[in-house]
């Protein structure tokens, strides 16, 4: 689902790495969590598995596809497997909550139809179907975050990253967060979630990916 070969990345062609030597595999169907302090490369890992970056040496494989031999006119598709999920939600507050989930289906040009039947369903899944109509603002924070899950879910990706889903939000939304997050594990999809909150962590058992200077010092 997931491979990483001896992977190193540099922004901008020049300057230090901010990734070494990463080399690991994750199965389809798994959940991991990604931890590490502050710097450690987290965010800059999860642009690679979101192909928002492309490594500078190394192999990166996702979805059976290795980015080192994959046309770019194939990389639009393959990113339509990929959910995101951010910690600053990233809605457009313009539009209100049926259409920001709404966009990722319109973009890939589904029928209106569809379109409404699917958006229906996740905005039922994530328990914000009496919210179709508002604007972000009008949410609470744990809100806005169903929300960008239920946008990040409504293509029914095979592989979902969230980077620091629960950061804003206080512990009991935090928590009905990571539960729609273990239900997409438990529905097939692969989950990798990075987080600092190492209490939930303990509460949700996973094998972990650990990041410390930009390497990779556990993995399972």
């Amino acid at each position: 689902m997931v491979r990483f070969a001896e992977v190193g990345l540099r922004y901008g062609g020049a300057g230090p790495e901010v990734l070494h030597d990463l080399s690991f595999a994750l199965e389809g169907g798994s959940f991991h969590w990604l931890l590490g302090p502050s710097g450690a490369g987290k965010s800059s890992l999860l642009r690679l598995m979101q192909l928002a970056a492309r490594p500078s040496r190394g192999e990166v494989e996702i979805l059976g596809v290795a980015l080192s031999r994959a046309r770019r006119g194939a990389l639009p598709a393959l990113r339509r497997r990929i959910g995101v999920v951010y910690q600053d939600f990233r809605l457009l507050p313009y539009l209100p909550v049926f259409d920001n989930v709404a966009l990722p289906l319109r973009v890939a040009g589904r029928a209106e139809p569809q379109v409404q039947a699917d958006v229906t369903e996740m905005l039922r899944w994530v328990g914000l179907a009496a919210k179709a109509g508002a604007h972000p603002a009008a949410l609470s924070g744990g809100e806005q975050q169903r929300v960008a899950i239920a946008r990040a879910v409504v293509m029914r990706p095979a592989l979902l990253v969230a980077d620091e889903p629960t950061g804003n939000l206080d512990v009991p939304q935090a928590r009905r967060v990571l539960s729609l997050l273990h239900e997409m594990h438990r529905l097939g999809t692969t989950v990798v979630v990075a987080t600092h909150a190492e209490a939930l962590v303990a509460e949700y058992a996973a094998p972990a990916l650990r990041l410390a200077e930009g390497r990779l010092v556990t993995h399972g």
